[in-house]
C-alpha cells in the first residue's frame, strides 16, 4: 500500500498533510499524483468523494513552491462549475499550501467582484473560478493568462451540463498552448471525451473504478410512492430514525423552498441552497448545516455541487434526477472516508423511467423498501403519468423486470 511519504512530495505539502492525519493516499492521489509531477496531461474519472481534488492540489502546489516566480500573474488555473465547489476547492488550497508562499483566490458570480479584483491587482499564484466570472474579468482587463502553465477542469462533467463549454474554450484559447493540462470528471459521457480530445495533448488516462469495498459503504434503497406523499414519507424516516444530518435533492428551486415550508411546520429544521438565493444566504446555511444547527440541507443538484460535508449519514432523492449521471454526484457525498451511508430515492410514477436509466447505467437494481408500506405503490402497478395502487400489508416488492 503506498503512502504519501512514497510520492515524493516536497516537505511543506508533507508537512501540511501530517498537520490533517493524511498518511494514506486514495487510489486517485495514488495514481494521479506521480503523473501530474512528471508534467503529463491528465484525463481522470473517478466518482464523487474519492479524493480528487487532492490528486491535482497536492502536485500543483508542490510544482509551483519548487518554482517560485516573482511575478503578479497567475500560473495556474482551476475552472469548477459552481460557486461552491469553486470555494470548496479554494478550502483545500489553503489547508495543503499552508506551509508554502503560494497566493491563491477564488472568483465567481453573485458577489461584487471588488475584493477579487483586488486579490488580482496584489498578485497570486493560482486563480479558481468559475467560467462566467473569469470571463467577465477577463473582458474588463483584470485578468491575464499569458503565464498560465497548468489548466486544470474539474468536474467537467457537470460543467458541460450547465452549458460552459463556449466558455470553456474561450478561456482555453487565452492561455498559452505549451502548458499541462488536466481534466477531472465523475462521468464520461461523449461530450467530456470530445472536450478531453480537444484539450489535452498525449494525456494518461485514469480511470478508478469504484470497487466492492467502497460500495458497500453506501446502502441504497427505493421507495415507490405517489408524489403526494413524498413530504409525508421524509417526515416519517427523519423522526423515526433520528437523522440528524440529511442532504435532500429536488428537482426545482420552487419545490426546494416548498418543501422547506412544509417540513418547518412539523418541527424539522432545513434550509434550501438554490440558484435564487444569494451567495451570503447560501453559505451560511451551508456552516449552520456543517455546525449542526440544521439537521438538514435541501438543494437543487447545481447548487450541491461543492458542498463536502463530514459526517454526512443520509442523502435523500426526494425528486429522482432526470440525467442518471447526476444520482452518482448525489449519492457519493455520503458514505466517505470509510464511514457507513444511506441514500434513499423517492420514485413517483412519472419518475420510474429515470430509475430504470439509473440502474441501467449503474449496472445493478437499487433495493425496494418495505417499511411505510402504507403510503407506498406496486412499482408492478406504475405507469407513466398515473399513480398506482397503494400497497396492502407488508413484505417484500414484487419487481417488474
Amino acid at each position: 500500500m503506498k503512502t504519501f511519504d512514497s510520492l515524493n512530495l516536497s516537505m511543506p505539502i508533507m508537512q501540511a498533510l501530517k498537520s490533517k492525519g493524511y498518511n494514506i493516499p486514495t487510489a486517485v492521489q495514488a495514481e494521479a499524483i506521480p503523473l501530474v509531477l512528471e508534467g503529463r496531461d491528465i484525463f481522470c474519472s473517478a466518482r464523487t468523494g474519492t479524493g480528487k481534488t487532492a490528486a491535482f492540489a497536492l502536485p500543483l502546489l508542490d510544482m509551483l513552491s519548487n518554482n517560485q516566480k516573482v511575478s503578479r500573474h497567475p500560473r495556474a488555473l482551476i475552472l469548477a462549475p459552481t460557486r461552491e465547489l469553486a470555494q470548496q476547492i479554494s478550502d483545500n488550497i489553503r489547508e495543503y499550501g499552508k506551509y508554502t508562499k503560494l497566493k491563491h483566490t477564488v472568483i465567481y458570480g453573485g458577489v461584487s467582484q471588488k475584493n477579487q479584483v483586488d486579490s488580482l491587482r496584489r498578485g497570486v499564484d493560482i486563480i479558481i473560478a468559475t467560467p462566467g466570472r473569469l470571463l467577465d474579468l477577463m473582458q474588463q482587463k483584470h485578468i491575464s493568462l499569458h503565464a498560465v502553465s497548468t489548466l486544470i477542469l474539474d468536474e467537467a462533467d457537470r460543467m458541460l451540463d450547465m452549458g460552459f463549454i463556449v466558455d470553456i474554450k474561450r478561456i482555453a484559447a487565452e492561455i498559452p498552448a505549451e502548458r499541462q493540462t488536466m481534466l477531472f470528471s465523475a462521468t464520461l459521457p461523449e461530450n467530456v471525451r470530445t472536450l478531453a480530445a480537444r484539450l489535452l495533448k498525449k494525456p494518461v488516462n485514469v480511470d478508478i473504478k469504484a470497487d466492492v469495498a467502497t460500495d458497500t459503504h453506501t446502502r441504497e434503497l427505493v421507495y415507490y410512492i405517489d408524489r403526494t406523499s413524498k413530504t409525508e414519507l421524509l417526515q416519517r424516516l427523519v423522526q423515526e430514525e433520528s437523522i440528524d444530518r440529511s442532504l435532500v435533492f429536488t428537482r426545482t428551486k420552487h419545490g426546494a423552498d416548498k418543501l422547506v415550508k412544509m417540513l418547518a411546520r412539523n418541527g424539522i429544521m432545513a434550509q434550501a441552497i438554490h440558484g435564487n438565493k444569494s451567495q451570503a444566504q447560501r453559505q451560511k446555511a451551508l456552516n449552520q448545516f456543517k455546525n449542526r444547527k440544521l439537521v438538514m440541507l435541501v438543494a437543487t443538484d447545481v447548487a450541491s455541487r461543492g458542498i463536502d460535508v463530514s459526517e454526512l449519514s443520509h442523502v435523500i432523492n426526494y425528486d429522482i434526477p432526470e440525467q442518471s449521471e447526476t444520482y452518482t454526484h448525489r449519492i457519493g457525498r455520503t458514505g466517505r472516508a470509510g464511514q457507513d451511508g444511506v441514500a434513499y430515492s423517492f420514485c413517483s410514477p412519472d419518475e420510474k423511467s429515470y430509475l430504470y436509466d439509473i440502474q441501467r447505467l449503474s449496472g445493478k437494481s437499487i433495493p425496494v423498501a418495505d417499511n411505510h408500506v402504507d403510503l407506498l405503490i406496486d412499482p408492478g402497478t406504475f405507469n407513466a403519468g398515473q399513480a398506482g395502487k397503494k400497497m396492502k400489508g407488508k413484505g417484500n416488492f414484487r419487481r417488474r423486470r
